[in-house]
């Protein structure tokens, strides 16, 4: 006797549209901004007196150049090193967590899956966060897809092999 296979009724992805998937961003933009503004004004504080000194120098006419503006430039690298890695943490870790989704995905009830609905890795979380530049690289055209393609991806979904899906 064949044994017959029990089929089960495919669960059925609501895919998150652009709008929901925008609020999301402005919540987590305003939690990553809080510590990346709190981190720039530490580093901009400590390097000003830099600027100021150089200021000063400029105006003395045996004044031979130095190595205040490359302090200075230095701090500005690194606030926007250490920004983009609060971000990049922030991001990976939270979409390859058992949550699936930033905190503005989970108060809006939306998380992040591969394309079997699966949690995704952190090496996948990783690849998406880089593939959001090119989704704002030019106008911001690649996030604007979401709200036009079938599956509801945006240029960085389709790069990654993930998607936005909601949940109750």
């Amino acid at each position: 006797m064949e044994k017959k296979l029990e089929s089960y009724p495919e669960e059925k992805k609501e895919y998150a549209g652009f709008w929901i998937r925008f609020g999301a961003n402005i919540i987590d933009g305003i939690i990553i901004g809080i510590p990346s503004g709190i981190l720039m004004t530490i580093v901009n504080l400590f390097w000003i007196g830099s600027m100021s000194s150089v200021q000063e120098d400029m105006y003395d006419p045996t004044y031979g150049g130095g190595g205040e503006i490359f302090a200075f430039m230095g701090g500005t690298l690194i606030t926007v090193f250490l920004s983009v890695l609060i971000s990049f943490f922030y991001y990976t870790l939270l979409h390859s967590s058992k949550w699936q989704g930033t905190i503005g995905k989970k108060l809006l009830n939306i998380k992040v899956v591969d394309l079997n609905g699966k949690r995704i890795g952190f090496g996948k979380a990783s690849g998406r966060y880089f593939a959001t530049i090119l989704s704002g690289i030019i106008f911001y055209i690649g996030y604007i897809m979401a709200g036009f393609t079938e599956r509801k991806q945006a240029l960085h979904d389709m790069v990654a092999g993930t998607l936005v899906i909601k949940y109750k």
